[in-house]
């Protein structure tokens, strides 16, 4: 054989979707956030000819040299219906091999797993997108509805160069669309119930919070390090920085939020008040920070800048602010956050983006339901609320409502969550195998 589309055993999505997700997690498309990386360039290229070899016709546009975006468009069953977007980036956040057990870059397999940067971040998805799409190319099998298929650029420095850029420059890739699947839900957590057995949940996201990446400057009067200084621009800076790090946000549960602790508080046997959440919060396991960070809106310092050398009192000094809002509450979180900076701290938007909500009770949920409940049809599927963001905030400005959806079920042993951006970020080997056949059934039936 002269290639691995060649042999009957390779036609489904479950037999390609490990090769997949090794073949990308081995293109490092690391993303600093400042333009330094290796672009996506050559993982773009890797999806075009995966696309291309069962006779697709993608798409490869690029914001700038080396930021490459993919897109192709796959006629369903019913195109009079309203098309879906169903998408994942190419990009990774950065990582330190020292700090792993293996080469973040290697995809090795290693204890059932596949190990790398963007194993769960998303080249796993990736990897059962285009693994689905080929085997309906090869099979000649249709989605149920029109489908554009995305593998965007940039998305973990906000999509300004990938899924932004695309709906700004080429809204025209999307037209018909009116619903959209991505990152970051579908994925399974394991508790025991009030009978006292292992009970599996699904997460499906139906909201995320918006984005304020924020820079504050703030001013004083230089001088040497050796003269008393009221006007010293690094203590303004920490002042507010204490300030902001001290505030209380409000606590509010939005819909998706309240029928998550409802529904594991039914399934668990857990009763729970505004102030004890911590019963309900526990069975969650490593889902637990994703949650906990929609409980309220938050603000977390990243970044500081000041000062040249050791006597010398500098006249500005800066810190970069993480703030993440609910659904509704961005300009009260922008206010709050300029009161507390004070008068000689100015507030500077480095990045701004919508929060999302979308209905749990709609037919596309209904569909990711049967999907997952055709293989583990024990399971309870229950909606949450992603604290960070995805790309369904850029597709939202052309009116599509957008879900997380890459289904995963997993071991009740793994720490999933807290591998987004992590150390020895890893996907089980089982799971993708188990997302590849839920995602395929999804798209045939949607």
């Amino acid at each position: 054989m002269t290639s691995h589309e060649t042999d009957d055993s390779t036609l489904t999505a479950e037999a390609e979707v490990v090769r997949i997700t090794q073949e990308l997690i081995g293109i490092d498309t690391s993303n600093y956030g400042d333009g330094s990386g290796p672009g996506e360039r050559k993982a773009a290229e890797y999806v075009m000819q995966e696309l291309t070899e069962v006779g697709l016709d993608p798409v490869l546009l690029e914001s700038e040299p080396g930021r490459a975006s993919v897109v192709v468009r796959i006629e369903g069953e019913d195109s009079d219906r309203g098309a879906l977007a169903v998408h994942g980036h190419l990009d990774v956040v950065p990582a330190n091999a020292e700090d792993w057990q293996v080469d973040p870059f290697a995809a090795e397999i290693k204890d059932g797993c596949v190990w790398g940067r963007g194993a769960v971040d998303m080249k796993d998805m990736d990897a059962m997108i285009l693994s689905c799409v080929r085997e309906f190319a090869r099979t000649g099998a249709k989605p149920a509805r029109d489908l554009v298929v995305g593998f965007f650029a940039d998305e973990e420095a906000g999509g300004v160069k990938g899924s932004h850029w695309l709906v700004d420059n080429h809204p025209e890739l999307f037209e018909g669309v009116t619903e959209a699947i991505s990152e970051v839900g579908g994925y399974s957590v394991t508790f025991d119930n009030k009978s006292g057995d292992q009970q599996r949940a699904y997460l499906l996201q139906t909201a995320e919070k918006g984005i304020a990446w924020l820079r504050l400057h703030a001013r004083g009067r230089a001088g040497h390090g050796s003269v008393p200084n009221d006007d010293n621009a690094v203590v303004r800076l920490a002042e507010a920085i204490a300030r902001i790090d001290a505030h209380t946000w409000p606590g509010e549960y939005i819909a998706s939020v309240q029928q998550l602790l409802d529904g594991v508080s039914d399934l668990s046997g857990t009763a729970y008040t505004p102030d004890d959440l911590d019963g309900v919060l526990r069975h969650l396991g490593g889902a637990r920070g994703f949650v906990e960070g929609t409980l309220r809106d938050t603000s977390n310092f990243t970044m500081l800048d000041a000062g040249y050398k050791h006597n010398v009192i500098p006249q500005s000094a800066s810190a970069s602010l993480d703030c993440r809002f609910l659904p509704g509450h961005e300009d009260d979180l922008m206010a709050t956050i300029r009161e507390l900076a004070g008068e000689h701290v100015e507030v500077e938007v480095l990045h701004h983006d919508i929060a999302l909500e979308a209905p749990f009770d709609a037919p596309l949920v209904d569909a990711m339901k049967r999907a997952l409940l055709s293989q583990d049809p024990q399971a309870a599927i229950l909606p949450y609320c992603l604290s960070g963001g995805t790309d369904n905030k850029a597709l939202k400005k052309l009116g599509i409502t957008g879900y997380g959806f890459a289904p995963l079920q997993l071991p009740a042993d793994l720490d999933f969550a807290p591998m987004f951006h992590g150390i020895d970020e890893r996907v089980p080997v089982e799971s993708l195998k188990f997302g590849a056949r839920v995602l395929r059934e999804f798209l045939q039936h949607c």
